[in-house]
């Protein structure tokens, strides 16, 4: 299932074309999917979606042309001789700010077009390097299975890590290759698998898992607005600012959202008005 495959069955459940999602899933994974519904749709490219969490198994023994299991999986090595102090070892070394090649079929696009769809049509496709920050790649278990070296691990990223490429780099590293077999998204930005709902779930029951008070509360900072100013920028006018920096939301006393600002200069304008005026 890809990410545009979950829009268009949210977009039947809720039964609005107004439907749009943040931070693309790979049609492999599993886990959170940042969804919008309706208004929501605008906050989808305001969010500052920079870190991301999620559990792996990497199997040990060989490496793939797309670096997970998906792919044609490539010639056996022997893993016998490999203790799990040593994986943690080699694991550590890709933590902090590292040099990453994507993997092959990613979405990058490379002269106009998908390098996975590059890929599909036979062309060799060598993407360059990305720096990126793993802040985690911890192995929280392992077995050896049919002469394979399967390890569960989990990581907390940047946004643009590739996990397939941990798990193809981690295996070189070895020296006996590796590729991903199960990946789970269990976290983007400030957004957890905990407050998630399941797609069948919502199918049978649409609802929100966070109504857009509480997902802006989640996401951004804010400032306490009295009755007047809130007045003033559902109509569409500008605060005073105070010093905030970056994107940050306006709330009433009560926890009403009236919109999103940024500061610049003397003014604190809006960059979404999330009940104007018109809607009261």
């Amino acid at each position: 299932m890809t990410s545009h495959d979950v829009v268009a069955r949210c977009r039947k459940a809720f039964s609005t074309r107004k439907v749009g999602h943040a931070g693309t899933l790979d049609p492999m994974a599993t886990g959170v999917l940042v969804i919008g519904i309706e208004r929501a749709t605008k906050l989808l490219g305001l969010l500052s979606l920079t870190t991301k969490s999620y559990t792996a198994t990497i199997r040990l023994g060989a490496g793939s042309d797309t670096d997970d299991a998906d792919g044609t999986v490539g010639d056996r090595v022997d893993v016998d001789h490999l203790d799990i102090d040593g994986v943690r070892a080699a694991a550590a070394r890709f933590e902090g700010e590292i040099d990453q090649v994507p993997a092959s079929v990613s979405a990058i696009k490379v002269d106009g077009r998908r390098a996975h769809a590059l890929v599909r049509d036979g062309v060799e496709v060598t993407l360059a390097s990305r720096r990126v920050t793993v802040s985690r790649f911890a192995i929280v278990g392992h077995r050896f299975t049919d002469g394979w070296l399967d390890a569960d691990v989990e990581v907390d990223c940047s946004s643009g890590t590739y996990i397939r490429s941990l798990a193809r780099d981690l295996g070189a590293a070895l020296g006996v290759g590796g590729h991903l077999t199960v990946l789970r998204r269990t976290a983007v930005g400030p957004f957890t698998i905990d407050t998630a709902t399941p797609l069948d779930e919502l199918e049978t029951d649409p609802r929100m898992s966070l109504p857009i008070d509480q997902a802006i509360a989640v996401a951004f900072p804010h400032r306490v607005i009295d009755d007047d100013q809130a007045e003033s920028i559902s109509q569409g006018r500008w605060l005073e600012p105070v010093g905030m920096t970056g994107v940050y939301a306006a709330v009433t006393a009560d926890g009403r959202v009236i919109a999103l600002l940024q500061e610049k200069g003397r003014r604190a304008a809006s960059v979404m008005v999330v009940r104007p005026a018109t809607l009261r």
